[in-house]
């Protein structure tokens, strides 16, 4: 009697086993199948054509590294006959705050932010709004201010409003060690020309506004950890610094800013940030660039003095966004577009 019950129990054990198998095989081809893995064919032993289905993303490089200007070695400074003035005027771009902020040894003149927040190691990063070009181009005709400027004024345009300080004295030991380090930085470029990879890359225009909703969406989980939910930045503990710069706020740069403009904006995140971002390796989309810098460009922030700027207004760029301008676009549009009609009446009316 025992010997049927027996052999029943096993058999329900087999079955359960088999059962629990197919399980297992039906998961994992599940998985595979939504993790994109092609899978073999079952039939005449041929591999299935690959099909469009869920792409995975692939982060291209913003430009072929190869083809980029590349800043001077810093340890040839040392074979410089200036060597010591030139490693001062690289420490007041890195470190400006320490020697011309709110608690500056040398004197304070600006608002604790440091020139290299902006022209990203020391000025030499690709595409980090570096002084690649400035040997060879300066002095040249500007048209924010209908003058020829030379280093000195540029510098000072600097400080006056991404620093939102005072202007350095021209023959000041600073002013001379600074102009020295930003010609050397480029002294390697032929006069007239523009390497690649030097200032700012220029983000693909949109086909709609720049959105400062979708910006917070985008700053609140991409740069609050380090510029804070209140964009205030962190500052050094001693409050000599910061550790990562205000980018809204009274501490902040101000609307004269060139970082106020979206374009440039823009183009910076995209090609730098968030800590960690490169132009070989960018993480935010165009749109997220864009919409963020929309964002932050639409907080409170210290004011200048534009009055004289763009004294011929037919010679504001499309993304200066304040009147009186020479088209008939809304002031709206030149602060977060759609810029292509601007760009295309702009070309149009040449």
């Amino acid at each position: 009697m025992m010997q049927p019950f027996v052999k029943l129990i096993a058999l329900v054990q087999a079955l359960l086993s088999l059962a629990v198998s197919l399980v297992a095989v039906v998961g994992l081809l599940f998985f595979l199948s939504v993790s994109g893995v092609q899978l073999p064919s079952l039939s005449n032993g041929e591999q299935v054509a690959p099909k469009s289905g869920v792409e995975i993303p692939v982060v291209k490089a913003l430009a072929d590294p190869a083809s980029l200007w590349r800043a001077p070695d810093f340890a040839s400074i040392d074979q410089e006959p200036n060597a010591a003035e030139l490693h001062y005027g690289k420490d007041l771009v890195a470190n400006t705050a320490e020697y011309l902020g709110p608690k500056g040894k040398v004197m304070a003149m600006s608002n604790g932010m440091n020139c290299q927040n902006c022209h990203l190691q020391a000025g030499t990063a690709p595409f980090g709004n570096n002084y690649g070009a400035v040997a060879a181009t300066y002095p040249k005709f500007r048209a924010r201010s209908g003058t020829e400027e030379d280093v000195q004024k540029r510098i000072n345009d600097c400080f006056e409003r991404s620093l939102n300080g005072k202007a350095l004295e021209r023959d000041s030991k600073e002013m001379k060690a600074m102009v020295a380090y930003i010609n050397w930085v480029g002294k390697d470029v032929p006069k007239g020309e523009i390497p690649a990879g030097s200032g700012i890359y220029e983000v693909p225009l949109l086909d709609r506004a720049a959105d400062p909703s979708k910006g917070k969406m985008v700053y609140d989980t991409q740069c609050a950890s380090c510029h804070q939910a209140d964009g205030k930045g962190m500052a050094k503990p001693d409050g000599t610094a910061y550790v990562y710069p205000p980018l809204w706020g009274e501490a902040s740069y101000n609307h004269g800013a060139g970082l106020y403009r979206l374009t440039r904006f823009a183009g910076y995140v995209k090609a730098n940030m968030p800590l960690g971002a490169t132009f070989e390796s960018p993480i935010l989309s165009d749109e997220d660039a864009w919409d963020v810098a929309a964002y932050v460009n639409s907080m409170e922030r210290p004011k200048k003095d534009l009055s004289k700027d763009w004294p011929d207004i037919s010679k504001k760029p499309m993304d200066h966004p304040f009147g009186p301008f020479s088209d008939e676009f809304t002031e709206e549009q030149h602060k977060f577009g759609p810029y292509k009609p601007i760009k295309a009446a702009k070309s149009s009316s040449k």
